[in-house]
């Protein structure tokens, strides 16, 4: 087994809880090993319901090109690639203080639990902008950190004191800043009223149908009605009524066992739970992270956090009734019945993709926080006929006893119901201007292979075309009658990653794939107002192999009516780029640059000798005209 900082989060969890090595099919879907046959039998569903556009009459693709800026080509240099008439510059940085009595970023010794609980976090993702009384709020997830980096000045990579684990922990969780531009460049307002850092030591309040039921319960909250802390935090969401939603997504990386010989039970092991942890040592200062000591704490962690970032005195709330499972973000719409309807991936290798519909009604001004608590939970099944339909999770459909039980054990729902294994549902997202919806489903090399955690079975078919998949793909379905609550739907695949100058079959990719756009594994995804779709990769850099011309990691945006995609920004060495969203005027989009030099290749963004550090980077044209 490689040691366990450089293997990835799913790895680790694979090496630890095994999957069994084979499971029985009763189908594989022959038409994916052939490109040509892929692409004409599988999703020839109807004049609009293709692959990337490839069959969209003509009259379609004669829209005018929707794109203000011209394609550029991949990278491998150490930097931000944006097009000619753009810039890029840094506007926060891992380690930048928030509050003037905190020091500056030390790289010699990457600070203090002390120093790092007061400034931005670490490994920046899903972000949002807030306006409040003429302030702009930026809020961002600081999802985990990378020890090689955290604890690089020490001889192993490794903790050497409980300070160095405790400043680890606080690099995580949530970063609430207000932003300003008035020197003509955009910065953090140090000292803002509104500047928090929410960490895995934050006071939390638990609501909706597990709040309060005997798995939740502690020796700490015998209540089973609060909790402390949120941690990996992957995408995000914003609800109508403005508040931010962090999605705690590869929470049990964090719990191990004094003894290591220590077994949990079969329903924390569908989480990933173990006694042993990825490295981050929290069970070492905290025992709420042992679970020995507590085995009911990891049933408080895995799912979304409702913040208000314009009250820096609010307590998070977690919302069990939108299901416990590893989040990748959450994609909030106001259903033309005035209900909310959020849709959810559970981003591991063979899980599902939820939905949650509100019981109540939505009124601007009115009490919202029920809206969140009280609903219909339920989890996609995908037909080859192009349909699908939401199966609901309750006590009847799943044989569960209770509807806490299904908030709790979310994933064992949704197999007990026949839910569609994905190939890592990550971040979904809704267009604007019409009922459609898209998910990123980035790779999975098990399908077709393994079985997920479950041990539900991965066929190779429907919106997971390819066998042990490398390269990802995106999945879009249109709700029957436009109601986002409706039971059924109906799909179709919009791009399939791949690389087209090394394969000439499935892995070559859809035909709206080139050599000039090619990608692998797309991750966060997000609609601007004008319906462009931007995709951002979180795939293998190598550069060569399968992987050939692909280069860094990078951010693309596609039009939904053309199936046209063109790149638009290549990031740094070995990053991850991640997270979105747009100054209030249109004319900045703000870019999250996560984990560059995570194999020690990177020195961005200050170069030289200097650490490598996640930052928030702002986008914007030379003239002054709107991004996105």
């Amino acid at each position: 087994m490689k040691d366990d900082q450089t293997l990835s989060f799913d790895d680790f969890d694979e090496a630890v809880n095994p999957r069994p090595e084979t499971c029985d099919f009763d189908r594989v879907v022959d038409a994916a090993l052939s490109r040509r046959g892929f692409l004409g039998g599988v999703l020839a569903m109807g004049s609009f319901a293709t692959l990337g556009g490839s069959l969209i009459p003509t009259a379609a693709r004669a829209v005018s090109d929707r794109f203000a800026f011209q394609a550029i080509p991949t990278s491998t240099a150490d930097a931000v690639t944006v097009p000619a008439g753009y810039k890029a510059e840094v506007m926060v940085r891992w380690g930048d203080p928030m509050w003037s009595d905190a020091p500056e970023f030390d790289h010699a010794t990457r600070g203090s639990a002390a120093s790092q609980e007061r400034a931005f976090g670490d490994n920046t993702d899903g972000q949002d902008i807030f306006q409040h009384e003429g302030h702009t709020l930026l809020v961002v997830n600081n999802e985990y950190t990378n020890r090689d980096i955290l604890w690089g000045n020490n001889p192993d990579a490794k903790p050497a004191s409980d300070d160095d684990i405790a400043k680890g922990m606080m690099a995580h969780g949530v970063s609430v800043i207000e932003i300003s531009n008035d020197g003509g460049a955009w910065a953090m307002v140090k000292d803002s009223p509104f500047n928090r850092r929410i960490t895995p030591q934050t006071e939390m309040s638990l609501t909706g149908p597990a709040a309060g039921h005997d798995l939740m319960k502690t020796q700490a909250d015998p209540t089973g009605t609060t909790s402390k802390g949120t941690w990996n935090n992957c995408g995000n969401g914003m609800t109508p009524w403005g508040t931010y939603l962090a999605c705690e997504e590869n929470f049990n990386g964090y719990f191990s066992a004094e003894d290591e010989a220590h077994e949990v039970s079969s329903e924390l092991q569908r989480y990933g739970i173990s006694s042993r942890d990825w490295g981050y040592g929290w069970a070492k200062i905290d025992d709420r992270f042992d679970v020995a000591k507590n085995p009911n704490e990891p049933n408080r962690a895995g799912y979304i956090v409702e913040i208000d970032p314009t009250d820096p005195t609010s307590t998070p709330r977690k919302l069990t009734a939108l299901g416990r499972f590893k989040h990748e973000n959450a994609e909030a719409v106001v259903n033309n019945d005035g209900r909310i309807v959020v849709y959810m991936g559970d981003d591991e290798r063979g899980e599902f993709m939820y939905r949650f519909v509100s019981a109540g009604v939505y009124a601007p001004g009115a009490d919202t926080n029920a809206l969140l608590e009280d609903g219909t939970l339920s989890v996609a099944k995908f037909h080859e006929d192009g349909t699908g339909e939401w199966l609901e999770l309750t006590p009847d459909t799943t044989g569960m006893s209770s509807q806490a039980e299904i908030c709790i054990h979310t994933r064992q729902a949704g197999s007990a119901v026949g839910a569609t294994t994905m190939d890592r549902p990550e971040w979904i997202t809704a267009n604007p201007n019409k009922a459609e919806v898209y998910c990123a489903l980035t790779n999975n090399k098990n399908r077709g292979l393994k079985p997920n955690k479950g041990g539900d079975e991965t066929p190779v078919g429907g919106p997971n075309p390819r066998e042990a998949n490398k390269y990802g793909q995106i999945v879009r379905w249109w709700p029957n009658g436009e109601d986002h609550a409706a039971a059924g739907f109906t799909w179709d695949l919009y791009v399939l990653a791949g690389n087209p100058t090394v394969h000439d079959d499935a892995n070559a990719g859809s035909e709206n794939l080139t050599k000039d756009n090619m990608f692998n594994s797309p991750d966060g995804i997000k609609f601007d107002s004008n319906g462009l779709l931007w995709i951002q990769t979180d795939g293998k850099y190598s550069n060569e192999g399968d992987f050939a011309g692909q280069g860094n990691n990078q951010m693309l945006a596609g039009d939904p009516v053309t199936g046209e995609i063109r790149r638009f920004l290549v990031g740094p060495n070995e990053c991850e780029v991640t997270g979105l969203s747009w100054s209030p005027d249109r004319r900045t989009m703000f870019v999250g640059i996560q984990h560059p030099g995570e194999d020690g290749n990177s020195h961005w963004p200050e170069g030289g000798n200097a650490v490598p550090r996640s930052a928030i980077i702002a986008v914007t044209r030379e003239d002054g005209g709107l991004v996105g």
